[in-house]
């Protein structure tokens, strides 16, 4: 199971098969003493149920359990699943169970599916999300609600005033901001268009530098992702963020490749949340933020654009800067909305399957909404046509979903949607159950969840 930087998870496998009390508690202390997140337990034969109990206490109450066993008549191993799993369910873990052959590409995308789910519930829990500024023109879908995240997360946050990144963007080297403003001449060329008042080579290093002194209080503060809140402080007083938050998404910058650091628009706290579990859920890929801005019923296509955050990365799918950047307009800001100036970055990002998602809140339950679709492959023309609908200045995801206008509507939390690429379902639906919370998932593929015990008995 390979993340997208080459790297994969540790696996540590306990030294002995347990068999008895002390077994079983020699096992848990040394899965204890390796740090161990997550637990898979392997069923090949019948077993002895109570011997769960020394192992599991061993490593917490939270730890999410997967239970996995093959289906032969000779070494009933489902049988010795079922008796223990049984166990734990009802004494209340909420717990996962996969039966099939261990060579069966089936099986091991379920196992992969779960897997990443559950190391982005534990790696999330002791994480801390950075919120620069508050939440954005009142929008309060897109508040941090602390108590109902830290008991559905784990993950708390901590509010920086937007004053102290212009502060730090003094201490910024003024050797490595132009670095910056050279990487986006050499890769845009006459794509970026200076006008001489809103969009100059000085607003352009004043957003650069934005980036580069979040980076800084990021690494500093010891925060995980993060959210900018730009509107209306930031955008009236220092620059326009679609270029920090772009880039902080990115997988690569002027100094080379990176991690994507998720950085959510307006500071959408949930938003940010959403995009953190889609990046770990799929190993690691950049994410997206979208305003859902306007449907296009005799196509059944929405137009997803926002000045914001759309990863570059999207715009042609490449780990490869210059491919994407050939496919991207650095433009004026909008002077009406965004009166200190820099570029407003426009691209449509590239065809293929993606699945969309919010979390949002329920009074003070927390659920997410999953929607499967695509980014669908337009003729330029038509692109352009629909674009200028809305705003021919910022990024667009032209979407086909697999539900209709009328149920994404009825239960979407929020005005902002979330995505990545890739069909990945499976792997939120199996976040949502781990971390307690409901799925809502859109579209045919509705009909294939099951839903767990844990839900249909109150």
């Amino acid at each position: 199971m390979k993340n997208q930087d080459g790297s994969a998870p540790e696996v540590v496998i306990a030294s002995k098969t347990i068999t008895s009390v002390r077994t079983a508690q020699e096992v848990g202390e040394e899965l204890s003493r390796a740090n161990v997140k997550q637990l898979v337990m392997c069923y090949n034969v019948w077993n002895f149920p109570f011997l769960v109990w020394p192992l599991v206490n061993s490593l917490g109450a939270d730890t999410p359990i997967l239970s996995l066993s093959n289906n032969n008549g000779q070494f009933p191993g489902n049988v010795g699943l079922l008796a223990t799993d049984g166990a734990l369910r009802q004494a209340g873990r909420r717990t996962h169970r996969i039966v099939g052959e261990m060579d069966d590409p089936k099986t091991q995308q379920k196992v992969f599916a779960w897997l990443r789910a559950s190391q982005a519930v534990t790696t999330m829990k002791n994480e801390v999300y950075g919120l620069y500024g508050g939440h954005s023109m009142g929008m309060e879908t897109g508040f941090f609600h602390l108590t109902p995240t830290l008991k559905a997360f784990g993950t708390t946050c901590c509010q920086i005033d937007q004053l102290q990144l212009v502060e730090t963007l003094k201490t910024i080297p003024q050797s490595e901001i132009e670095a910056g403003l050279k990487w986006f001449e050499d890769l845009l060329g006459d794509r970026l268009l200076f006008d001489g008042k809103m969009l100059t080579p000085e607003t352009l290093k004043t957003q650069i530098g934005i980036y580069l002194a979040m980076g800084a209080l990021n690494k500093e503060k010891g925060f995980d992702f993060c959210g900018l809140k730009g509107q209306r402080e930031l955008t009236e007083y220092v620059c326009l963020g679609d270029v920090p938050e772009m880039i902080m998404n990115d997988p690569y910058d002027w100094r080379g490749a990176k991690e994507p650091t998720v950085c959510a628009t307006e500071a959408d706290s949930y938003a940010a949340f959403t995009m953190q579990a889609l990046k770990y859920i799929s190993g690691g890929l950049p994410t997206l933020f979208m305003d859902v801005r306007l449907y296009h019923p005799e196509l059944d296509l929405w137009d997803w654009c926002n000045s914001g955050n759309h990863s570059s990365w999207y715009a042609a799918r490449s780990y490869d800067a210059k491919e994407n950047f050939k496919k991207i307009t650095f433009h004026p800001a909008l002077e009406y909305y965004f009166k200190a100036g820099g570029a407003s970055v426009e691209f449509d990002a590239a065809p293929g399957k993606m699945t969309f998602a919010r979390i949002g809140l329920w009074g003070e339950k927390p659920f997410m909404a999953i929607a499967p679709g695509e980014v669908v492959d337009l003729p330029a023309e038509e692109r352009k046509r629909l674009n200028a609908m809305t705003d021919p200045t910022w990024p667009h995801v032209h979407a086909r979903l697999d539900c209709t206008f009328d149920q994404f509507l009825t239960v979407f939390p929020a005005n902002h949607a979330q995505g990545v690429y890739g069909d990945k379902v499976e792997e939120l639906n199996y976040y949502c159950e781990i971390a307690g919370i409901t799925p809502i998932i859109l579209g045919p593929a509705e009909k294939d969840r099951l839903q767990p015990i844990w839900e249909r008995v109150k």
